[in-house]
């Protein structure tokens, strides 16, 4: 990706670090999360922030990330394949003072093929647009063992795109806005 240079910004909506605005690089094919649709998925969350051990898959602009960790997350994990988007992310977790974040800079794929120290309560999966990334990850996040009994897992991928999930996943709201289709899942607790 190509960088073009350092124009956007992304705002906090609410909690801790609300009305805050943090600087966005201006990177090929990165597409914050809406305001519209950020809003809409954290008033599906409601109360599911709070204590949660939060993964930002393709973290970009880590509009959703930085969201959760403003609603009280326990910790937040950013992965994101690009050098500058990653160093981007670091300088703003430095802005906010938020020790609960950390940057990972690797590819989603690989990163998700290790072991995790601890399961995820809540994930977040925005992939670049047109190269079929959702279900293999999300395949990755139930087989390697990512997920906590009950975890949360949205998932925002282009419009018209089919994508097959775990059949142990309970959809619980989705949307379409734009050009953009979001689903809320929740993984149904294993015996």
């Amino acid at each position: 990706m190509a960088v073009k240079g350092n124009s956007g910004q992304i705002r906090i909506i609410s909690g801790l670090y609300r009305g805050r605005k943090l600087p966005v690089q201006d990177l090929e094919g990165l597409r914050p999360t809406t305001d519209r649709v950020k809003e809409t998925l954290f008033n599906w969350l409601q109360g599911q922030t709070q204590g949660a051990k939060v993964l930002d898959c393709f973290a970009g602009a880590g509009a959703l990330g930085f969201e959760a960790l403003s609603r009280h997350a326990a910790s937040l994990v950013l992965v994101e394949i690009d050098k500058n988007a990653a160093r981007q992310l670091v300088d703003n977790l430095a802005r906010l003072d938020a020790k609960a974040g950390h940057v990972v800079q690797a590819d989603v794929l690989d990163w998700l093929a290790n072991t995790p120290a601890e399961p995820a309560d809540l994930v977040f999966i925005d992939p670049p647009f047109g190269k079929q990334l959702a279900a293999p990850t999300l395949s990755l996040l139930e087989s390697g063992g990512w997920l906590s009994d009950g975890a949360w897992v949205y998932v925002e991928v282009e419009k018209g795109l089919d994508f097959t999930w775990p059949s142990n996943w309970r959809l619980h709201r989705e949307l379409n806005a734009g050009q953009v289709q979001a689903k809320l899942f929740q993984r149904e607790v294993t015996e």
